[in-house]
């Protein structure tokens, strides 16, 4: 393809490292760890790979001869700007340790693995695909690794490459799947090692080791710029009131990055709505009075950010949800009926009496949306739920009979927007570029040091990469045990936005500041060159959480 004068200069960026992983390492292994929680069910499952401890790497004074190694590498789930970084630091870690060391690819996610569909990675392959976004060196894919047929078919393709370890660069789901296959080959010796790297926008992988999933950081900047551009708009023509709905099906954390980036107007926590019990009426009012009191100083437009999941946190929609995730679970006998209103009838009979309150009240359009084809997980596909239109609609409504009442004087127009897609394959900032980076070189450690069931882990992200924190964390650290597809499984918890954490409590104490005025910021594009205070800035959510302002 013919490469923009961006990408050529992009090809040149070096990406900065822990300087640690800048020449021999030792490790350091740290106290033994247990699960965040269900302890004795998670051991159980896992007792191989179960209380390792964390690891650092730390400069040492003499470098070891290590053997060459062949390892495979898989792109699982959605895009994150830097994975294309992550299997180059891989790429380098290796050949920096030995350069006989092959990497493999394997081709359209974790089913290249079961199906032997792969490519060797050189430098000519890995060189066209530094610093750039997407998946499109390898190819992406959602297939879940469960079934031992599965693990045995990998197993033959790393025995016939000469495999000795595998990467998957993946979200909490993928690493679950890692977390399950490092346990099955340490129980069956077959002596090869899985190494996870944290990857989603979302940003709902993180803990103490895990700081931020990679692409977090490019995906909130390539947002904030849209709301941005939308604001100034907003603020120019003064007429439209903009719903954006942003990604984070499981977690809010992108809707208050980008809250605390651009200053909207209203910015809906889906964690917030589900601790206070709110019901979608009372979203709707929360809306209907900023709007009310914009108008009432002669101002009727503003922006309103909305989190993907927030159908799924408000409790009774919640309960319904869950429900209808059990209930439709590998059901024949719903998906044999033919008709919209067919399959209406036939849920609202299976559910118990509450919820089917929720669901008659529906619109028909929404109603229909929570019984699609489920996810790979068994999930509601909460990204085709349109609640931005929802919202736009009950809002409406609502202002048209205050209007009635003499209350409201105000104009309401609405457009509606979806920024899911727009983010996920950017160019990645300096931060994920150097961090995506520092990942895979990390992984290269790891596997050099012979572990397994360990996610890489780079810590420290506040301050210059040259200070960050270079190890790994057990998977299993993460885990706890939850409901899917009606059974109870290991899976590793998501991180929620935190409402006594630093973030929210920020964003809380301006959000009434942010909606009676036009406060609006205009973040621009991502910059990847000039002065460091406005291309190297992580995440304000990074900087309130270790409080670097």
């Amino acid at each position: 393809m013919e490469k923009s004068p961006l990408q050529i200069s992009r090809s040149l960026y070096h990406p900065k490292m822990p300087k640690a992983l800048g020449g021999p390492v030792v490790l350091k292994e740290g106290k033994a760890t247990e699960s965040v929680a269900d302890q004795a069910a998670i051991k159980e499952l896992f007792p191989n790979t179960y209380g390792m401890p964390l690891i650092t790497f730390e400069p040492a004074t003499e470098k070891v001869a290590a053997p060459a190694v062949n390892v495979g590498v898989i792109l699982s789930g959605g895009q994150a700007p830097g994975g294309h970084n992550v299997i180059s630091g891989i790429f380098d870690g290796i050949k920096a340790l030995n350069p006989e060391s092959k990497l493999y690819g394997f081709l359209g996610g974790p089913s290249g693995l079961v199906d032997h569909k792969y490519v060797e990675l050189t430098a000519d392959i890995i060189d066209e695909y530094r610093n750039t976004g997407g998946f499109d060196i390898i190819g992406s894919g959602r297939t879940k690794l469960e079934e031992t047929e599965q693990f045995d078919k990998g197993a033959e393709i790393c025995k016939e490459l000469g495999i000795n370890a595998i990467v998957i660069i993946g979200g909490d789901d993928s690493n679950t799947n890692a977390c399950v296959l490092a346990e099955y080959y340490a129980q069956k010796k077959t002596g090869i090692q899985v190494i996870g790297c944290p990857k989603t926008i979302d940003g709902d992988l993180k803990n103490e080791m895990i700081e931020t999933s990679f692409g977090f950081d490019t995906a909130c900047k390539v947002y904030s710029e849209l709301i941005g551009n939308i604001q100034r708009d907003a603020n120019s023509a003064k007429k439209y009131y903009h719903f954006i709905r942003l990604m984070g099906r499981s977690a809010s954390h992108i809707a208050l990055e980008c809250a605390l980036q651009s200053q909207p107007n209203v910015c809906i926590v889906s964690e917030e709505v589900e601790a206070k019990n709110l019901t979608l009426s009372d979203v709707v009012e929360q809306i209907v009075k900023v709007i009310v009191d914009r108008a009432s100083q002669g101002l009727n437009f503003g922006t309103i950010l909305i989190p993907e999941g927030l159908i799924e946190f408000i409790p009774a929609m919640k309960k319904l949800i869950a429900e209808l995730n059990d209930l439709l679970a590998h059901n024949d006998d719903f998906n044999a009926l033919e008709t919209e209103d067919e399959k209406r009838q036939y849920v609202k009979g299976l559910l118990s009496p509450e919820s089917r309150e929720v669901y008659r009240d529906l619109p028909k359009g929404i109603a229909r949306q929570l019984t699609l084809d489920r996810d790979p997980h068994g999930n509601v596909q909460v990204s085709l739920i349109e609640t931005e239109k929802l919202l736009i609609e009950m809002v409406a409504k609502r202002l048209a009979k205050l209007k009635a009442a003499g209350s409201y004087k105000g104009k309401f127009s609405a457009i509606n927007h979806f920024f899911g897609y727009e983010g996920r394959c950017a160019i990645p900032s300096n931060f994920d570029a150097n961090y995506t980076y520092s990942l895979g070189y990390t992984a290269a450690l790891l596997i050099s040091a012979g572990k397994t069931g360990y996610m890489s882990s780079v810590r420290n992200l506040t301050a210059p990469a040259e200070e960050w924190i270079a190890g790994g964390v057990p998977i299993t650290m993460m885990m706890n045990m939850e409901r899917r597809h009606g059974a109870m499984k290991p899976v590793i918890q998501k991180a929620l936005v935190l409402l006594d954490g630093a973030p929210f409590k920020y964003f809380a104490s301006k959000r009434e500041t942010w909606a009676t005025t036009t406060s609006f910021v205009y973040p621009g594009p991502i910059q990847y060159y000039g002065p460091a205070e406005v291309c190297e800035q992580p995440t304000r959510t990074l900087q309130l959480e270790h409080n670097a302002e």
